[in-house]
């Protein structure tokens, strides 16, 4: 078993009954893993002023053991990083929620224990985080403490982020690619969802000049897990973008790989064919599909040199898992 199917199981066994589980972890880890200086840096930023990013690197999977309990748990998200005012490295423990758990806290507080029986003489702090991508917006318990009266024994307090308590409109501005992925997760109502997509499509056309396809596939990725997106309400978005922003046609073109699986691919052949000279038709519309097979093949390749997994890939691109196992042998993985 893989580590990837350990986690998986892991984690249904611990989610709620009678609730469908649905894992968007591979996704949400791999986002945390490429932009970790960015999240710290959106929604932690006066923490993010004491580090040093040029030094973090993200550790092995830890499996830990509960002893009393006998459970055991795998944390994906660790990572070292160099702390500017100690000028040493710490320890940071970065823990995804999906759903509502009353005694959460108290795994927080179990999995820091054994971090820090593990690793105190190596770092000197040791941070954990959490984020809660729950759909309730219901303020999250981060603490535990025991006393006496007139006497503390304990208080633990991790760093938190609650997706659907954050204000949308703050962020839509930011230029951050966490923003754009986690924009769809955050708190907005039912009357703005047109509004939030529109500011949504607007991040991501900024941010196809800044990063490469795979890094764009994977923010997308982890944007449609939280999005229901409706093909029709996104046609009619992307026809209102291209009106604004007539220079940045190409640039929706490129993203098309991505968007492909939700039906845009057909609307978009559609609007060209319309515009295309009879005499040149056939030889053009072959001229896109090729062009189009090829951009999904990149997209795909550079994912899988990302270290992305081949399923992730094949639900990104459209691509079959077949195809991509063919793609990975036949084409250099550097």
């Amino acid at each position: 078993m893989s580590a990837y199917e350990l986690a998986v199981k892991e984690e249904k066994a611990r989610w709620p009954e009678g609730r469908q589980f649905t894992s968007h972890d591979e996704a949400f880890k791999k986002l945390l893993q490429t932009f970790f200086a960015e999240f710290i840096e959106l929604f932690f930023p006066e923490f993010d002023k004491l580090l040093d990013h040029h030094h973090t690197r993200f550790l092995m999977q830890e499996l830990l053991v509960d002893i009393v309990g006998g459970e055991k748990r795998t944390l994906d998200l660790l990572l070292e990083t160099r702390y500017l005012e100690l000028d040493a490295y710490i320890l940071i423990h970065i823990e995804p929620q999906s759903y509502r758990e009353n005694d959460f806290h108290e795994r927080m507080f179990i999995y820091f224990s054994r971090l820090f029986e593990r690793h105190r003489k190596e770092y000197k702090l040791i941070i954990p985080i959490a984020v809660f991508t729950a759909d309730e917006a219901k303020e999250e318990k981060n603490t535990l403490e025991m006393g006496i009266p007139q006497q503390s024994i304990l208080r633990f307090e991790f760093m938190k982020v609650e997706l659907r308590m954050q204000p949308w409109r703050q962020f839509i501005d930011s230029g951050n690619p966490v923003a754009a992925a986690l924009l769809a997760k955050m708190g907005y109502t039912k009357g703005e969802e047109r509004e939030i997509r529109l500011a949504y499509l607007r991040m991501i056309l900024r941010l196809q000049g800044t990063l490469d396809d795979a890094r764009m596939a994977l923010i997308m990725s982890v944007a449609d897990q939280y999005f229901n997106a409706d093909p029709e309400l996104d046609k009619r978005l992307l026809e209102e973008l291209k009106e604004q922003y007539p220079e940045e046609g190409g640039a929706l073109m490129k993203l098309m790989p991505v968007w492909s699986r939700l039906g845009y691919e057909e609307g978009l052949k559609e609007g060209l064919e319309e515009g295309l000279e009879e005499g040149l038709e056939k030889g053009i519309e072959q001229g896109i599909a090729v062009g189009m097979e090829k951009g999904i093949e990149k997209t795909a390749l550079n994912m899988l040199r990302e270290g992305m997994e081949i399923p992730l890939v094949a639900k990104v691109t459209g691509l079959s898992e077949e195809q991509v196992v063919k793609l990975k042998k036949t084409s250099p993985i550097k």
